[in-house]
């Protein structure tokens, strides 16, 4: 295996709702976890999500609300979903942009402190992007020659994803087999709250990257329109962000 891992690896996939991280849910998570030792653990449990899912929703990936209605919510699993992946790192599909950050605010509604600082993260996507721009089922069967099979499935989004990886080490040389190369390697830009409102600066500081202060340090925002930072908590932007910038505000106040 071209895979060396220092500690476990889990490469997942979300089925949801919709594509807005602050207001979509889940409605299934398939983890397949990579232990160093090369042994592997998958689950895949499906969510109510409390909420009715859009038909032309459902018609990608299959789930209805009839599938998920006496399924636990996500709160109810959060705990179960927290022990399995919390020591290890985090891989999947456009993950860096999407699954994380929807799975950060899912964890946060359930009142899970999870610190996402904690993990490194390998998007598969993006490798794929920077060496050959294509989709995930055109991926599988560049890299494996392998048909994807029951797409919009979770389980067999998160397996193709995982066989692309392993693929992609295979193919190109030059790719470390271990995951602080790959994170950065798959990192766009790099950002403090994962849905990309807060990136780093040259020097390591966070700033805004949207809006009227967009490029301007977040620390030099709160002392210069303090009222700026209640607008935020309080307008319709992820939680994870919120608890970013709390975290922010908290430390500027510390050490004054």
């Amino acid at each position: 295996m071209n895979l060396n891992l220092t500690r476990p690896l889990c490469f997942f996939d979300l089925e949801t709702t919709g594509v807005n991280v602050t207001k979509d849910r889940i409605v299934e998570i398939a983890i397949l976890k990579l232990h160093p030792d090369g042994n592997k653990e998958d689950k895949t449990w499906r969510v109510n999500p409390e909420c009715p899912i859009p038909p032309q929703v459902s018609a990608v990936h299959g789930i209805y609300d009839a599938d998920v209605a006496d399924e636990p919510n996500f709160k109810s699993l959060s705990k179960k979903i927290h022990n399995f992946i919390k020591d290890a790192d985090l891989a999947g599909y456009n993950s860096d942009r999407f699954d994380i950050p929807l799975l950060a605010e899912e964890m946060l509604r359930a009142e899970i402190d999870f610190d996402f600082k904690n993990f490194k993260t390998v998007d598969v996507q993006t490798i794929f992007h920077k060496m050959e721009q294509r989709t995930l089922t055109a991926a599988l069967k560049f890299y494996c020659n392998e048909e994807l099979v029951d797409a919009h499935s979770a389980m067999a989004d998160t397996k193709a994803t995982h066989d692309v990886l392993m693929a992609q080490l295979e193919r190109y040389k030059d790719l470390e087999g271990n995951v602080n190369f790959l994170s950065e390697f798959t990192t766009r830009k790099k950002s403090a709250d994962f849905a990309g409102f807060i990136v780093f600066n040259k020097e390591g500081q966070e700033c805004f990257s949207f809006g009227k202060h967009k490029g301007k340090t977040v620390e030099s925002i709160l002392e210069d329109e303090p009222g700026y930072f209640g607008w935020l908590i309080n307008a319709d932007f992820p939680m994870y962000t919120k608890k970013v910038l709390t975290a922010i505000r908290l430390r500027k106040l510390n050490t004054e």
